[in-house]
């Protein structure tokens, strides 16, 4: 029987500036085991989500996941663009922690009320690589805020993404690249070296050297793969 899979979250789900993990997931099941669907828009923030959640729930799936919260913490950085956000993303107030985890458990509350799925809630990628750092460390206070939401409800599981993307960047040891935040220009600077150099993004963060990401917050091969393995190991293969 076909499990059918929807993947809530923001621009890493919808995959235009990351490698794809949900099809690495995919991959990692017989033809016809699993469908996949996501549920996304660049740049969301958990208000965002919540927002649009009808198309969830009037086909309810058979297993959600939900990787939101990458601009939540994004924005609790100094140089980040709150007030372009703010407007691009129509936000009614301005982004905070506490307007994050009151939007997630939000998230959560309708999608329990209004499907049977088994949900699965991700911890955040890590922010930039190191690890001391304060994008890296804002990404790790959100993960804590995504792990007392999932915690707050038993049926709800959480799954460890930063976790293990932490324990991926240690074994890695890589160069102490401070975090820039993503510009328009940098973005565009992305699209151009992969659409029309046809660089993959692999070699856009090799290029970088940049271990999980291709910028800092969008995910590579071996980003995106982690995304998909924990997914798998948490909601998908239990029991097997």
């Amino acid at each position: 029987m076909t499990t059918r899979i929807a993947c809530l979250g923001d621009s890493l789900t919808r995959a235009q500036f990351s490698v794809d993990y949900l099809d690495l997931l995919g991959r990692r099941h017989p033809p016809g085991d699993v469908r996949l669907a996501r549920f996304s828009a660049n740049g969301d923030f958990a208000y965002n989500l919540l927002q649009r959640l009808d198309a969830v729930v009037t086909n309810p799936p058979d297993v959600i996941t939900v990787l939101i919260g990458t601009n939540d913490a994004r924005a609790s950085l100094a140089r980040y663009p709150v007030e372009q956000a703010m407007k691009r993303k129509q936000l009614p107030d301005r982004p905070s922690a506490g307007w994050f985890q009151q939007c997630l458990a939000a998230v959560v509350a309708r999608l329990r009320a209004e499907t049977d799925a088994t949900i699965g809630l991700l911890s955040l990628p890590v922010l930039g690589q190191q690890l001391d750092g304060a994008a890296a460390q804002a990404s790790h206070a959100y993960s804590r805020m995504i792990a007392e939401v999932a915690a707050a409800t038993s049926e709800v599981a959480y799954l460890p993404l930063h976790e293990r993307q932490i324990e991926e960047l240690r074994q890695a040891d890589p160069p102490p690249i401070s975090y820039r935040e993503v510009t328009p220009a940098a973005t565009v600077g992305v699209l151009v070296q992969h659409a029309v150099l046809r660089r993959s993004l692999d070699t856009i963060s090799r290029r970088r050297g940049l271990v999980l990401t291709t910028d800092h917050i969008h995910q590579n091969s071996r980003g995106a793969t982690l995304i998909a393995e924990v997914i798998d190991a948490g909601l998908l293969t239990q029991g097997a």
